[in-house]
């Protein structure tokens, strides 16, 4: 198993949704504040857990896409903190997939330093623990921002978005998103 394959495979499949969603909407993303996607988070990440639980969706679409909006959503909120917000300014194609990229490289790299220390347990995890740990990491993210940013020793706000992205890239693989894609 080739996790740096895998991974690449399943953000090839997210950005090109992500891609193509820029095309229909433009930067619409840019006006939203950190809290704002941090709830969108929880929203997504909740809705995978009461299917998870329910079995059932009644609109149609399922887990998989739920964690494909983690990943671009957790991708959005790492620009923003890069970019700040800024409700008028509509970013070229171009800009948003290079800021995408860039995003997406350095929580690569962090994936493969955890990785090294953890020895990819993620594998042997259940789809349901990496709900759990994502909705976890939600609340951390809204405690931090009900604090104001202020830590005492905890990682900050990136770091939790960049595993929750890292999270959701996981069970992307473990449903094989992964698989099969050329």
């Amino acid at each position: 198993m080739d996790t740096s394959a895998q991974y690449d495979r399943v953000i090839k499949h997210c950005q090109q949704l992500f891609t193509k969603k820029t095309t229909d909407y433009g930067t619409a993303w840019r006006i939203m504040r950190l809290p704002s996607i941090t709830d969108q988070l929880y929203i997504k990440a909740q809705r995978i857990r009461t299917l998870e639980e329910k079995k059932v969706s009644k609109v149609g679409e399922g887990v998989m896409e739920e964690y494909v909006a983690i990943v671009n959503y957790c991708v959005i909120a790492i620009m923003q903190m890069e970019l700040g917000v800024d409700e008028d300014e509509n970013l070229p194609l171009e800009t948003v997939v290079q800021k995408y990229d860039e995003a997406i490289h350095e929580t690569k790299e962090l994936m493969f330093a955890k990785n090294h220390d953890y020895g990819e347990a993620w594998r042997d995890m259940r789809l349901t623990s990496l709900t759990d740990l994502i909705l976890m990491k939600v609340y951390r993210v809204k405690q931090i921002e009900d604090n104001q940013g202020q830590t005492v020793v905890s990682e900050g706000v990136k770091a939790n978005y960049q595993d929750m992205l890292n999270y959701a890239v996981f069970a992307l693989i473990k449903l094989g998103v992964a698989a099969n894609k050329p």
